[in-house]
């Protein structure tokens, strides 16, 4: 049986894992003040062009939401997010024991509006009411859509006439970069945001996030914060290893173009035989509607995640990953062939 239920089923890749094999007896520094994380923080930041970018190594992505929602917000301020936002939505209330409460509106393909942020700040509108100040997005959304350059600026130039602070989830940045839908690169997400993170987890290391901070009013004490919320590793430089070798001859962008096609090829197959999606895909996370007299049977044969059920159909979700291989792809395509 295949598995395209995730992007993180397989280990790591390859030359992540020969970087540390060829490290395993050396000593390092703990914390992530050792020498692999300050060349992974390098290495970054040539496609950041943004020197004065902190950068720090973190767990995992539901972590690293909560810290930066600890770090950024006061006691009585909320984070904005559209009702599909993994912060709202599959993080088991982590947001909301940091003490912040999370204001949520429908999303339009994934994506959250100026339109609903706007919304949500009519209603909030005097100290008896949480104050919304943080902004919430993911890239690519939890639906699989992207953010364009465009709309990010709207975002930015939004929340900087509103005095709110802009974040984005990177979990699935790889795949985000890579998507030929997208005109969006690291160097635009270091001016039209104040933080954001850029996904190991789901695009070929064995876990970590690297935590971008470019707004100098966030950067004070942060690493306090991380001990704090037991985001601190003592091994960071295990988190190092993995980046550096991520951001040394493109491979984090291959990784993600990989989990890309992977995903066209299936998107393709369904197409072939008129099948819907709820988003149109952009990237490596499918949204189709399957005939739910269908689903049995394409369970036999591959995992996925079983979603709505409406009008006769299943929304079900296939997700690629850099380790995809094409033996599952073409079995996939054959099994569409008869569909």
């Amino acid at each position: 049986m295949y598995s395209f239920l995730n992007d993180y089923s397989e280990c790591t890749h390859e030359k992540i894992l020969e970087n540390i094999s060829q490290n395993l007896r050396k000593q390092n520094v703990g914390y992530g003040l050792d020498p692999h994380c300050e060349h992974a923080r390098k290495c970054i930041k040539k496609y950041l062009d943004r020197e004065d970018a902190d950068i720090h190594f973190l767990i995992a992505g539901t972590p690293s939401n909560a810290l930066a929602v600890a770090s950024i917000l006061r006691p009585f301020e909320a984070v904005i997010s559209c009702d599909s936002g993994h912060i709202n939505v599959h993080e088991t209330g982590a947001i909301e024991a940091t003490g912040h409460k999370v204001l949520s509106r429908p999303h339009v393909n994934g994506k959250l509006t100026c339109e609903a942020i706007q919304s949500i700040l009519d209603e909030h509108t005097d100290e008896h009411m949480v104050k919304p100040k943080m902004v919430y997005i993911s890239q690519t959304t939890e639906y699989g859509s992207i953010y364009t350059l465009s709309e990010l600026k709207k975002l930015w130039n939004f929340t900087r006439a509103h005095d709110l602070y802009l974040f984005v989830d990177g979990a699935r940045l790889g795949s985000a970069l890579a998507s030929s839908y997208n005109d969006v690169t690291l160097k635009d997400l270091a001016h039209y945001t104040d933080m954001f993170y850029i996904g190991g987890t789901k695009n070929g290391a064995l876990m970590g996030e690297a935590m971008i901070i470019l707004n100098d009013d966030l950067k004070k004490d942060f690493r306090f914060i991380m001990k704090n919320q037991g985001n601190l590793l003592a091994k960071g430089f295990l988190l190092g290893m993995q980046f550096e070798t991520l951001f040394t001859d493109d491979l984090f962008f291959e990784l993600g173009r990989h989990a890309n096609q992977m995903a066209t090829r299936m998107m393709e197959a369904l197409k072939k035989k008129g099948i819907k999606f709820y988003v149109e895909p952009q990237s490596n996370q499918l949204f189709p509607w399957i005939p739910v007299k269908k689903i049995d049977d394409m369970a036999e044969k591959f995992l996925f995640s079983h979603m709505n059920i409406k009008d006769g159909r299943q929304m079900v979700r296939l997700v690629t990953s850099w380790a995809t291989s094409e033996e599952s792809v073409q079995a996939f395509e054959n099994y569409m062939e008869n569909f």
